[in-house]
């Protein structure tokens, strides 16, 4: 796993606190743009999600999810559900 820091910045205050994302990368069978259209509102569902991808030439069809307190068992449940297979990749 990846990690990258951010900063986020209270409104109210001038408080800096670090925010530590995570790169959760996943095998997935996802073949072509009409499934990741699918998809998408499922992954988006999702809490803390900061960007996500999916590498249609990668041979492991990578979905690529920066995160933030995102648990990778979630992600392939929540693929799962919408029908296809997500295995996080160590």
């Amino acid at each position: 796993m990846n990690t990258m820091n951010k900063v986020r910045i209270s409104k109210t205050a001038l408080l800096i606190q670090p925010i530590h994302m995570e790169v959760l990368v996943f095998k997935t069978n996802l073949h072509d743009k009409k499934q990741i259209t699918a998809v998408t509102p499922h992954i988006n569902n999702l809490q803390g999600i900061a960007r996500w991808n999916v590498d249609l030439d990668d041979i492991d069809k990578v979905l690529r999810i920066e995160s933030e307190n995102l648990c990778a068992r979630t992600v392939e449940t929540t693929l799962q559900q919408a029908g296809y297979h997500c295995e996080e990749l160590q």
